[in-house]
């Protein structure tokens, strides 16, 4: 999730356990501790594709904050933060929930976290809030911001542990919702005579109401839909190739690798005027608008056959928006008339 949704989940963790004893410098200490993972991203792994996949590792590894939560309150004994040499364990627990909870939070999003580094799983992926969602962050940042200006007493930590339980529910909310876009797409594949191997699910900008689904069929080619809890009609679609055969010509497949990894082999590759392009499915609102894609080879002119190279952004990387589409896939939620047109924007993939 976004920062400030990380820093306001620390502030309302801390100033609903440890607010009636240390007041506004639980709220503050609890907000700085909840972005501490993300420091991460000041590493420099080389490229833009490497950057990716190294990003919540292991400062979102559940055994490292676990490590690092002791060793914080190791500190605090040793500086006496608690004059009294009581409550010590409650200090712990604060500080181990606002720091775990981060990599929990970013889990629910669609970009991949590495739970359990060093092991080496396919990162978690649960994909059922945006990474950014007012809806999930506005109460939460109401609450401790009326915290810091009253003071967060017994009656005010009540309140933030209120609505940390309401933030709970609406996670729980969007795992619901995110079962229902799953099924209702299955059924309507398996209604065309299609029988996915895998499906993918992530939630449209902002909201839990519009779904984007990925189908993988057993041909190796996809089918991406659109559905709302609003509509009432058939979702709109795409069928497109994964184009595999492109990737297995590359003569050095590691970072491709690690991007398979990272990604549960969500990927689609393009050739774009003799250049290799491969596009991360599960982010962005759909094809042509995906948020990751990278330049991986290029086509030898003398040999023809598939170079590595360093991995770059195409066409920008993640910072390049089309607003006209974001605007379009806002309103779909409500505007469940007008399908989103998913052919004309296919056609950016192979665009230079």
């Amino acid at each position: 999730m976004d920062s400030i949704t990380q820093a306001v989940l620390g502030a309302g963790i801390a100033g609903a356990m440890m607010g009636p004893r240390h007041g506004r410098k639980a709220i503050v200490a609890g907000a700085v501790l909840g972005t501490l993972p993300d420091l991460d991203v000041l590493i420099d792994y080389g490229n833009p594709l490497a950057q990716m996949i190294n990003h919540r590792g292991f400062s979102h590894s559940l055994f490292v904050l676990t490590g690092l939560s002791f060793l914080l309150v190791w500190l605090a004994r040793r500086l006496r933060l608690q004059a009294d040499g009581r409550g010590y364990g409650r200090l712990w627990l604060t500080i181990w929930l606002v720091l775990i909870t981060h990599p929990l939070l970013d889990a629910f999003t669609s970009y991949g976290t590495q739970l359990w580094w060093p092991l080496r799983p396919t990162p978690a992926s649960w994909s059922s809030v945006f990474i950014i969602d007012p809806f999930y962050t506005l109460p939460l940042l109401v609450g401790v911001l009326a915290a810091l200006l009253v003071g967060p007493g017994v009656k005010m930590s009540r309140a933030l542990t209120c609505l940390l339980l309401v933030s709970c529910a609406y996670l729980g909310a969007s795992q619901w919702a995110k079962h229902w876009a799953e099924s209702r797409v299955e059924g309507w594949l398996a209604a065309q005579g299609h029988t996915p191997v895998a499906m993918f699910s992530v939630p449209q900008p902002l909201n839990i109401v519009l779904w984007r689904v990925v189908a993988r069929l057993d041909d190796g080619d996809y089918i991406e839909a659109v559905t709302g809890m609003l509509d009432d009609r058939d979702p709109e679609f795409i069928r497109f190739p994964s184009n595999t055969a492109l990737a297995d010509a590359l003569t050095s497949r590691d970072a491709l690798e690690g991007l398979r990894w990272f990604t549960g082999d969500w990927l689609r590759y393009d050739e774009v005027d003799g250049q290799l392009v491969v596009s991360d499915l599960r982010m962005g609102i759909g094809t042509g608008h995906y948020s990751f894609r990278f330049r991986i080879g290029q086509r030898s002119p003398e040999t023809g056959q598939w170079q590595a190279v360093t991995p770059e952004y195409w066409q920008g990387g993640p910072a390049a928006r089309d607003m006209a589409a974001l605007k379009a896939t806002l309103a779909r939620v409500w505007q469940t008339g007008t399908p989103l047109p998913l052919a004309m924007w296919e056609r950016r993939m192979t665009a230079k």
